[in-house]
């Protein structure tokens, strides 16, 4: 498996992106619709990007959702906070589990390190949060004050698996920009929730190099079609494991040995066989191949 690539410096694991993030929801929805959060605990280290999670208590999650690359759990309401949301962000290193709770007196993270929030349901188990890093966000938030506490979310642009993303939406989009198209691609508001390893993976299919500043419509369509065939195919395969994310039940993504252009520089091309060259755009470290993705 391929090292994993992070920012400009190669060292951080990827952030999971809209496959890992839809995986993970997908394995909460059966163990967290319907239940009621009897319990609450968080880490009171003052870096910790919690708000509002004390108001979690005796309240019962309705669905599990997801934007981008956030996971969104509608609360029922309450005398105060009506239409809050539970917003979960794993961050650079986050994973969440579903465990029975611990017996009273008993240490509730025994053996585990790295916890940063519990939440006990009312079925008798606990979610975990662990986080070594830290970049993890837990916020409980109505959808109109995104932009004062999540102001990522506010402005994120159309799921890419939704009809609103569209051949003109990604064309016109693009037109508008001189920056590199990749970008734009993981500043979120063009399209939510593609990041580095999608973006590599979407542009090296549609042959596009990372660094162009101007992408005709012709191409654009080849893009659009690109990102939408390879999430899709992530989504099936559960996302793609480095070092950090794992799904709730504790399993692999399954998508890295189909990667034909993140982390894969020094390696031929699986199209021309051109040695790969890796780059740096937008901090963020870039495979592409030199003879099929000419800028």
């Amino acid at each position: 498996m391929p090292a994993a690539e992070g920012n400009g410096a190669g060292s951080l694991p990827g952030v999971p992106e809209l496959p890992e993030v839809e995986s993970v929801r997908r394995q909460l929805v059966p163990r967290l619709s319907g239940r009621r959060i009897v319990e609450v605990w968080w880490d009171p280290h003052p870096q910790a990007r919690f708000h509002g999670v004390d108001r979690l208590r005796n309240r019962r999650i309705e669905r599990v959702e997801r934007r981008g690359k956030f996971l969104l759990c509608p609360l029922d309401p309450a005398t105060e906070g009506h239409g809050e949301q539970l917003v979960l962000h794993l961050g650079m290193t986050g994973s969440l589990s579903v465990e029975p709770t611990s017996e009273a007196g008993a240490d509730p993270d025994a053996g585990l390190t790295h916890v940063r929030a519990r939440l006990d349901l009312d079925d008798g188990h606990t979610v975990r949060f662990r986080d070594p890093r830290r970049f993890g966000r837990l916020s409980v938030v109505a959808p109109d004050a995104y932009a004062e506490v999540v102001p990522t979310l506010a402005v994120l642009g159309p799921e890419p698996l939704s009809p609103g993303f569209t051949v003109a939406h990604l064309a016109e989009g693009l037109a508008r920009s001189r920056s590199p198209v990749k970008a734009r691609l993981l500043d979120q508001r063009l399209v939510a929730g593609v990041g580095n390893i999608y973006a590599d993976e979407a542009l090296w299919q549609a042959r596009i190099h990372p660094g162009s500043r101007r992408v005709a419509r012709p191409r654009a369509a080849l893009l659009h079609a690109a990102i939408v065939e390879i999430l899709t195919a992530a989504i099936e395969r559960e996302g793609t494991t480095f070092r950090d994310y794992q799904m709730v039940n504790g399993s692999s993504g399954r998508y890295a040995t189909f990667l034909a252009a993140y982390g894969q520089h020094g390696r031929p091309c699986r199209r021309c066989g051109t040695t790969l060259r890796r780059t740096v755009i937008a901090q963020r470290g870039t495979t592409y191949c030199p003879t099929c993705q000419r800028i």
